[in-house]
């Protein structure tokens, strides 16, 4: 491995490999870096929402074809523009043909072993494009199919990586291919022990490129998107946002958590384990620079950012049974667990517990999460209610928890709005406050130009 010190892995989003153009931009950022010798591409814009229509139930045998003709669309579009290369085509078409197929067999079993197999197709055309682009530039480069390493566990739609394995499968397939050449990956997807396709979620991608770090021992993981870098708060919430040139591995962890579109949530765990810096940029505009995100910061204000979690649910659990009692939290906290539910935040009274869900990688609406069996197994032994259409938004610092006045500023613009939870102390980088979707926009200004503007 001693070939990969100094090693960059290099994401790039959907919009960044959304036709030949973008991808013809992005394959000049690696060929400026010579360290870049991993990259992971996600599908193109918009066919990883096609390939999920292709999966519904409700989806017509009229509206497959049209869907499937218009993915074939986007990727035949890129091909032409590469002049049609024999051995790139052949691989294009073949992966056009195995989506009709999937599609088919879709029809039949409501399989999430063949949705899996389904979704990763976009992610396959992006990664040979990729790779052909960076050779028609000169580069030496090859597409690899990244199930030969990235071992998850048979969970479909939301796969946990087996780390030990990656490092183990990486060290023996990936890495020796990288003396000499860029190796284009996927992001998102994996496989099992049996070598099904399994994926990470949506937005796993960003994860992906820093388990592969992890895995090789990088030095830096760079996440190309369409932002230049992590804002104080969303520039299109609050115009006066102001970038953010370095930040802490838990001041992006909490943003990250928190809502911040930039990066995937979990993208920072590799990071953390293995001190590997993580840079966010523009694909589009990267002499912007960005953001890097290290273990060390020289600067730590108490107010870094406001970040906002939309479409969140709260599930308000009511016993008597915890009023001078034990076991109740744990009860609670298996059943949960059993059915792959993670808490979020939580608050308690004495017969009342308040808990958000984590959404983290799933399309699931909060009831989607909360499948019937759930509720049935929870209502054995407290009275549930549900409440949807609430944000979470999370000011997100250093020394929070001990330096006086933050709840003063926060709660003077908190004032005319409705409050439906408050945590605040279990961390020193984060207060949160849940309210009303409709009124987070306003929550989040008024936030940013109390903490930032004044």
């Amino acid at each position: 491995m001693s070939l990969t010190n100094g090693l960059t892995v290099a994401k790039f989003g959907g919009t960044s490999v959304a036709d030949y153009d973008a991808m013809h931009r992005c394959a000049d950022i690696i060929i400026n870096n010579p360290a870049t010798k991993v990259v992971v591409v996600s599908a193109s814009s918009g066919v990883t929402n096609k390939l999920v229509a292709l999966t519904q139930a409700t989806t017509t045998s009229e509206q497959s074809k049209l869907l499937i003709k218009q993915i074939a669309s986007i990727q035949y579009q890129i091909l032409d523009r590469l002049g049609h290369p024999s051995d790139v085509a052949a691989k294009i078409d073949a992966v056009i043909s195995h989506i009709s197929v999937l599609a088919e067999r879709l029809v039949l079993s409501r399989s999430k072993a063949v949705m899996d197999e389904m979704l990763s197709q976009g992610e396959m055309c992006s990664s040979v494009f990729f790779a052909a682009v960076l050779r028609e530039k000169g580069a030496s480069a090859a597409a690899f199919d990244v199930r030969q390493v990235m071992r998850t566990d048979s969970h479909h739609g939301r796969a946990e990586p087996q780390i030990e394995s990656i490092a183990q499968l990486a060290e023996a397939h990936l890495a020796p291919l990288l003396n000499s050449q860029v190796i284009v990956t996927q992001g998102f997807i994996g496989a099992d022990e049996e070598g099904v396709t399994t994926t990470l979620g949506r937005g796993g991608s960003d994860y992906s490129a820093a388990l592969l770090a992890e895995a090789l021992r990088a030095t830096a993981v760079e996440i190309w998107t369409d932002v230049a870098g992590i804002y104080t708060t969303d520039p299109r919430l609050a115009p006066n946002a102001k970038p953010i040139a370095e930040i802490s591995f838990n001041e992006a962890a909490e943003m990250a958590t928190f809502g911040a579109k930039v990066l995937h949530p979990a993208t920072i765990l590799p990071a953390v384990r293995q001190k590997i810096q993580v840079f966010v940029g523009s694909s589009w505009t990267p002499e912007q620079g960005g953001t890097w995100i290290r273990h060390q910061v020289s600067n730590e204000p108490v107010y870094r950012a406001v970040a906002v979690r939309r479409d969140q649910t709260l599930l308000n659990l009511h016993s008597l049974q915890m009023l001078h009692a034990q076991g109740f939290l744990a009860e609670t906290f298996a059943t949960l667990a059993k059915h792959k539910i993670s808490v979020d935040l939580i608050t308690t009274s004495e017969v009342n517990v308040a808990l958000t869900l984590d959404k983290t990688g799933s399309d699931s609406s909060g009831h989607g999460l909360l499948s019937e069996s759930l509720l049935q197994e929870l209502s054995q032994h407290c009275r549930v209610r549900v409440e949807d259409g609430l944000a979470l938004v999370a000011v997100i610092g250093n020394r929070i928890a001990s330096t006086a006045g933050v709840c003063r500023r926060v709660f003077e613009v908190l004032e005319p709005h409705n409050v439906r939870m408050i945590c605040q102390g279990a961390s020193p980088h984060n207060l949160c406050v849940l309210v009303e979707e409709a009124e987070a926009a306003d929550v989040i200004r008024a936030l940013h130009e109390n903490l930032f503007e004044s």
